[in-house]
């Protein structure tokens, strides 16, 4: 439906749609068929959709023959979904579950392998990243749409990093596939939107030293345009200046860089030469 059709549809529903919940509707088909050419889901693939709205991307993963759970927390939404897709769910194909999917233990949504497509909520895009990402399942891949802005900011080189970017490339190799104009949502947001993909690697460190990890790198952040022999003594100083200054020299950071120019990698070594952080 184009988004006259959409508007109207909503409207002869009662589900106008909630700003509070960023439930811009996709009218767009080549954005749509772009997203599942990007997913490629195998017949039978465990797929995780979060925010399937009216269920525009839910049918054409289901059409590819996806094992699909979808999480919607809109109980007006999700009863549309139960009754649109009645069939798929009565035979196995789709699991609906009515919620809050930041709630949910991803264990309990999906089982491994699978991958995460989604037309994710704009307020709940960093919640989410951190949600599927920081524990276990991870996804394999993930192909969302997101605002613009987040989805280059995720995706961004080090100059220009920042928490959220170096904690989704520290668990994905991510690039920006497209650009989504507003006008491919109804309503229209007021900013354009991006499809981000990801393919997760493998974790680099225990559940442990990535607490430390995360730790230090949000210390950092807390002011990122503060040199980080300043700002990292600074934030965590139960670790001293000496020590983060013989760290970050053995490490080979200058000590006048600041935390936006500094890359996963180079966060990753700085932690282990710093030890500790206690």
């Amino acid at each position: 439906m184009g988004p006259e059709q959409t508007a109207r549809y909503l409207r002869r529903h009662g589900l106008a749609p909630r700003k509070g919940r960023s439930q811009n509707h996709l009218v767009d088909s080549a954005v749509l068929d772009d997203i599942v050419a990007l997913a490629d889901p195998a017949p039978g693939r465990h797929v995780l959709e979060i925010g399937p709205g009216l269920g525009v991307l839910t049918a054409a993963l289901l059409e590819r023959r996806a094992r699909l759970t979808a999480v919607e927390v809109d109980l007006r939404l999700a009863a549309h979904l139960r009754s649109r897709f009645a069939a798929e769910i009565a035979d196995g194909s789709l699991r609906l579950v009515e919620g809050d999917a930041l709630d949910i233990p991803i264990e309990e949504l999906v089982e491994p392998p699978y991958d995460l497509v989604a037309n994710l909520p704009y307020h709940i895009t960093s919640p989410v990243m951190h949600h599927v990402l920081g524990g276990e399942p991870r996804p394999e891949r993930f192909v969302v749409m997101v605002q613009r802005e987040v989805a280059e900011r995720i995706a961004a080189p080090p100059g220009q990093m920042s928490y959220l970017s170096v904690f989704v490339q520290y668990h994905a190799a991510v690039r920006v596939a497209r650009i989504v104009p507003a006008a491919a949502f109804e309503p229209a947001p007021e900013v354009e939107s991006a499809v981000l993909v990801g393919q997760t690697i493998a974790r680099r460190l225990s559940p442990g030293a990535e607490e430390q990890l995360w730790r230090l790198v949000q210390a950092g952040f807390r002011e990122r345009r503060k040199m980080l022999h300043n700002v990292l003594p600074r934030q965590l100083p139960a670790v001293g200046r000496e020590p983060f200054a013989a760290a970050l020299a053995a490490v080979g950071i200058a000590s006048d860089r600041r935390p936006q120019t500094v890359s996963v990698e180079e966060w990753l070594a700085l932690a282990e030469a710093v030890g500790p952080l206690d």
